[in-house]
């Protein structure tokens, strides 16, 4: 295992590869606010972050990233457009692998630019795939907001779709959710009970909780308006599960999501800011026709991604977690910038896996 100064040291030099390409060092605090943060994260980050309590600052929680609370900087205080480095300690709670580490040191490179967003995809790609060329890495891509495309274009209820949209990044519950969408799976034995019921609070006993009784009612009547709804079709559904099952090369994958894109043509517009993106890392140096595609790819990470992911990972060392990862978050500088928005797309490095696969100066 690298020493914790062998860490550092590469981090500095990583920091300082991506303030060649222009990007401005910046540092956050180790402590955050985590009332509004901790929302912003996927469940798995959610379920691992340190919480604590602070008299006057309310609850706080120990950096699980630096790409929340840079958006939070950039939105507050930054020009336009901007790029961005920093290196730190990040805190994650292992609770089922004890020879993972709960801290360890990240490096990331952002950029926030409302012009060519395909190429600022590329650039983040190629800076971080340059960097880690020397250990052979397996990297990967997808695009999140294919996927939320495809929910949009699908004919259902809009609360289906809120409901979809909510768990793209919950594979199984997403899945769960289409198969009783669809009819292929029953309602749960409880909620058919409760919808079935002619006064669902006759056996109810004492109302506790934060709920009003008024509320619960609202919930109830949502849920028989669901029951109500028309399945989503069959051939809606064949198309969502063709869309998900894309995997491959990238230039092949593209061509299978243009057959796609004809008959769910609301997929359409994010397919062709792929294929932007594959001609934009394509004149970075990048073999687009043998870098992997997958359409699920990201989906069990952190919520903010809505756009294109990538991770780079050792097959060698199937036991390690991802080297580098990334994607585009332009929702996220949405909600924190009170309105205001700009695209956004970055990416992080570990060095301390990178030094115990062999890299480093």
């Amino acid at each position: 295992m690298p020493t914790r100064a062998a860490i550092l040291a590469e981090a500095a030099r990583l920091r300082a590869h991506f303030e060649a390409l222009g990007a401005q060092p910046v540092e956050t605090t180790v402590l955050q606010p985590a009332e509004t943060l901790l929302d912003l994260y996927g469940e798995d980050i959610r379920a691992r972050a340190y919480v604590t309590s602070d008299a006057l600052r309310g609850e706080q929680m120990l950096r699980p990233d630096f790409t929340v609370p840079v958006v939070q900087m950039h939105m507050e205080h930054g020009a336009e457009p901007a790029r961005y480095t920093y290196a730190g300690e990040v805190f994650r709670r292992q609770e089922n692998d004890a020879d993972r580490a709960n801290e360890y040191i990240q490096v990331g490179f952002e950029i926030f630019a409302r012009e060519r967003p395909a190429e600022a995809d590329a650039q983040v790609f190629a800076a971080i795939h340059e960097i880690l060329a020397p250990l052979a890495l397996t990297p990967a891509t997808g695009d999140i907001g294919i996927l939320m495309a495809a929910v949009e274009g699908i004919d259902t209820t809009e609360r289906r779709k809120a409901a979809l949209r909510r768990h793209i990044w919950r594979p199984r519950r997403f899945r769960a959710l289409l198969d009783r969408f669809s009819g292929r799976a029953p309602l749960p034995a409880a909620r058919a009970a409760l919808l079935a019921a002619a006064d669902p609070f006759a056996k109810a006993g004492t109302l506790i909780g934060l709920r009003s009784r008024a509320e619960i009612e609202a919930r109830i009547e949502a849920l028989r308006e669901d029951a109500e709804a028309a399945p989503i079709s069959e051939n809606d559904l064949a198309l969502l599960e063709a869309l998900l099952a894309v995997r491959g090369s990238s230039t092949d994958a593209l061509e299978r999501l243009r057959d796609i894109a004809v008959d769910l043509p609301a997929i359409a517009p994010a397919v062709e800011r792929l294929a932007q993106r594959l001609d934009a890392l394509a004149a970075h140096g990048i073999d687009t026709a043998t870098l992997s595609f997958e359409a699920s790819f990201g989906r069990s990470q952190m919520e903010y991604y809505d756009g294109f992911v990538f991770g780079f990972t050792a097959r060698a060392r199937p036991d390690l977690p991802p080297v580098a990862t990334g994607g585009r978050y332009d929702a996220l500088t949405r909600q924190l910038g009170g309105g205001r928005e700009i695209p956004a797309v970055g990416g992080v490095i570990r060095p301390g896996l990178s030094l115990e696969l062999g890299g480093g100066a």
